[in-house]
C-alpha cells in the first residue's frame, strides 16, 4: 500500500514539473495580473461597487466607517495615474532599497570568497549524517542577511550535497527549504521584524491609538520554529526528495567542493575577528543606556538603532568581506572594493527588473481598492462561518498561504491584510503579534512553490546547471513536499503554542 501510494506521489510531482516547466516567465504573469486588474477594476466600477469597513480617515486621522469605492484604471484618472505614478512606484516599493543596501555589503562579503568560505569550511567540517541539518539551518539563519541565502546558499547547498557524492538537486532543495520555506523562523533579529512590526503597530492603531507592536514581539516564537524547520528540511531531504531523484552523473562543467587554502583559513580567521570587533563597536554606541544609537529616553525599540539596522547589517558584512579580500589578494585598493560593490549589484539585475512589474502590480492593485475589497470581503466571510481562537488563525494561515502564491512581497501582502484582519482579531480577543506569527507562517510556508517569488526564477537558474531541461517544473516538484509539511507542521506546532500559552515574544500577550 504504501509503495502505491508512493508512485501516485511521484506521478503527482512528476505532472506538476512537466506542466509547471510550461508557465510563462514571472514578469509575464505579472504583466497578466496587471492587465487582470485592470479589466476587473473597470467591471466592478461599473457595477458601483463599493465595501464599507471600520478604519482611520487619513485626512483626520480618526475612527470612523469608511465606505471605499472600486476605482478603474480604465477612466481618464485612472490611465493618468498608471502613467504619472510608474517611477514612483519602483523606487518606493518597500523591498527594494533595503535589499540593495544590505547588498552593497553582503555583496563584496561573497565576491572576496569570505561568505563561501565561512558557509563551505562549516558545513565541510561538520559529520556527513549532519550536512543536510547543518545546510538548512544556515538557510533559515541566512535571512538576518536578506537575499545572501538565496544568492549564496542556495547553489552552495547543490555544491556540498555534491561534494558528498549526493545529488546537487537535494542539496539545492534543502537550502532552498531553510532560506524561503523557513523564512520567519530564525535565531537573531532578521530585517523583516522591523518592517512587519511598523505595519502591525499602524494597523492595531485603528483600534487602539497607543499600541505598539516592538520588532522582537515574535522573537520567541520564531526562535522555537528554528529547529522545527530544520527538523522537517532534513527529514523531506533525505525521505521524500532525495529517494525520488535519479542517480546523478556530474560533468566537467559541474562545481566540486574546494577545500581551503593555508591563506584561505588565515583570511577567514582575521575576517571572523573583525566581526566580533565591528559588532563590539556597535555594541558600544547601543548597549550603555546613554548609547548614542538610542533613542529618546534611552528607548531600543524606537531608536536610531533599529533605524539604520539594515546599514549596521551592510557593515558586519563589508568589513570582514574587505579583511577577507585584503589577505588573500582578491583586494588590493579602493577601486578593487568599489568594482566588487557594483558587481554585487549587478547580480541583482533580475531582481530589479522583476521588482518593477511587481511594484507596478501592487501599487496598481492598491490604486483600485480591489485589496481592501478582496481583504474586507475574506473577513466578512470568515466572520460568517463562526470560528475563534485557533481555528480562525489556522484558517487565516490558509488564505495567507494561498494569497502567496500570487503576491509573494511578505510587506507588500501584509500592509494590505494588517489593516482588515488585526483590528478584526482584536475584536476577537487576539493580540495583534499573534496575528502576525500567523500571517508569517502562511507566507513563509508557500514561498518555495511560488513562481512569483522574486528569487525563484534565480532558483530556477541553479537548478539548470544541474541539467539543462530543469524549469520552474522542477524546482516546484522538488519544493512541494517541503511546502506542504512545512505548512501542516508549522500549524500544529502555532496551536499547540497557543494553547499551552507561551508569549510569542518578550512582554508580549497572546490575548487582547
Amino acid at each position: 500500500m504504501d509503495t502505491r501510494q508512493n508512485q501516485k506521489s511521484m506521478k503527482l510531482l512528476n505532472f506538476i514539473e512537466e506542466k509547471g516547466n510550461k508557465l510563462p516567465h514571472p514578469i509575464t504573469i505579472f504583466m497578466l495580473l496587471t492587465i487582470a486588474v485592470m479589466i476587473l477594476s473597470h467591471i466592478f466600477y461599473l457595477m458601483g461597487t463599493s465595501v464599507t469597513y471600520e478604519g482611520v480617515n487619513k485626512e483626520t486621522m480618526e475612527t470612523e466607517v469608511l465606505t471605499v469605492k472600486i476605482v478603474s484604471l480604465l477612466v481618464p484618472e485612472g490611465i493618468a495615474y498608471m502613467f504619472s505614478n510608474v517611477v514612483n512606484n519602483f523606487t518606493s516599493f518597500v523591498a527594494l532599497g533595503p535589499v540593495l543596501v544590505a547588498m552593497l555589503g553582503v555583496g563584496v562579503a561573497e565576491k572576496t570568497g569570505y561568505i563561501g568560505a565561512l558557509m563551505t569550511n562549516t558545513v565541510t567540517k561538520a559529520p556527513k549524517k549532519l550536512v543536510t541539518p547543518i545546510v538548512v539551518l544556515i538557510g533559515v539563519l541566512s535571512n538576518v542577511a536578506a537575499s545572501v541565502g538565496y544568492v549564496v546558499l542556495v547553489p552552495l547547498g547543490a555544491i556540498i550535497f555534491l561534494g558528498f557524492k549526493r545529488h546537487p538537486l537535494a542539496g539545492l532543495s534543502a537550502a532552498f527549504a531553510g532560506v524561503a520555506g523557513g523564512y520567519s523562523a530564525n535565531l537573531f533579529l532578521g530585517t523583516n521584524d522591523p518592517i512587519l512590526s511598523g505595519m502591525t503597530t499602524e494597523a492595531s492603531r485603528i483600534l487602539d491609538a497607543g499600541y505598539t507592536v516592538n520588532p522582537t514581539d515574535n522573537w520567541f516564537f520564531m526562535f522555537a520554529s528554528t529547529f522545527l524547520i530544520v527538523l522537517i528540511g532534513t527529514l523531506v531531504t533525505e525521505k521524500i526528495v532525495e529517494p525520488r531523484l535519479e542517480t546523478f552523473v556530474p560533468d566537467k562543467q559541474n562545481e566540486s567542493v574546494q577545500t581551503l587554502s593555508d591563506k584561505e583559513k588565515k583570511g577567514l580567521l582575521w575576517a571572523n575577528i573583525s566581526v566580533l570587533l565591528t559588532v563590539a563597536v556597535i555594541a558600544l554606541l547601543t548597549v550603555p543606556e546613554n548609547g548614542v544609537l538610542r533613542g529618546e529616553g534611552g528607548s531600543l525599540i524606537q531608536s536610531p538603532f533599529m533605524n539604520s539596522i539594515i546599514f549596521l547589517m551592510m557593515v558586519i558584512f563589508l568589513v570582514p568581506g574587505i579583511v577577507y579580500g585584503m589577505i588573500i589578494k582578491t583586494i588590493k585598493n579602493d577601486k578593487d572594493v568599489a568594482s566588487l560593490m557594483s558587481a554585487s549589484l549587478e547580480t541583482m539585475a533580475g531582481f530589479i527588473v522583476l521588482i518593477f512589474f511587481a511594484a507596478q502590480f501592487i501599487a496598481l492593485f492598491n490604486y483600485t481598492n480591489l485589496g481592501t475589497l478582496m481583504a474586507v470581503k475574506g473577513s466578512a466571510f470568515l466572520q460568517s462561518i463562526h470560528v475563534d481562537g485557533v481555528p480562525l488563525l489556522i484558517a487565516f494561515i490558509l488564505i495567507c498561504a494561498f494569497i502567496n502564491l500570487f503576491i509573494a512581497a511578505d510587506s507588500a501582502k501584509w500592509a494590505i491584510m494588517a489593516p482588515v484582519f488585526v483590528p478584526m482579531f482584536m475584536q476577537m480577543g487576539i493580540a495583534p503579534e499573534v496575528t502576525q506569527v500567523a500571517y508569517r507562517i502562511g507566507d513563509s510556508s508557500t514561498n518555495i512553490i511560488s513562481p512569483l517569488m522574486p528569487f525563484f526564477p534565480l532558483v530556477v537558474a541553479f537548478a539548470q546547471r544541474y541539467g539543462k531541461n530543469n524549469g520552474i517544473g522542477t524546482v516546484v516538484s522538488l519544493m512541494l513536499p517541503h511546502s506542504i509539511v512545512i505548512l501542516i507542521c508549522w500549524t500544529i506546532f502555532f496551536a499547540i503554542w497557543y494553547f499551552i500559552g507561551i508569549p510569542v515574544g518578550p512582554g508580549t500577550s497572546l490575548t487582547y
